[in-house]
């Protein structure tokens, strides 16, 4: 849903509000939108969780290697 005239133009007050404002919190505020807007950023969490599960998974293949190969020697 895009934005009507009057979000904009209320947006845009907010940002040079800010930039004149606190100029370092602005730069990162417009890092991040630049970042985000390129479409190719993944979001932490989902990075952090998809990792972890990753580790699960191979923790339990590897344990589940060593008990058949603890089956086998018996």
């Amino acid at each position: 849903m895009s934005l009507s005239e009057r979000e904009r133009r209320i947006l845009a007050e907010i940002e040079h509000a800010l930039l004149a404002d606190d100029p370092a919190l602005a730069k990162r505020v417009a890092k991040i939108n630049r970042a985000g807007a390129t479409g190719n950023s993944v979001p932490r969490l989902r990075l952090w969780v998809t990792g972890r599960v990753w580790l699960i998974v191979v923790c339990a293949l590897v344990v589940l290697v060593l008990l058949v190969v603890a089956v086998l020697i018996a």
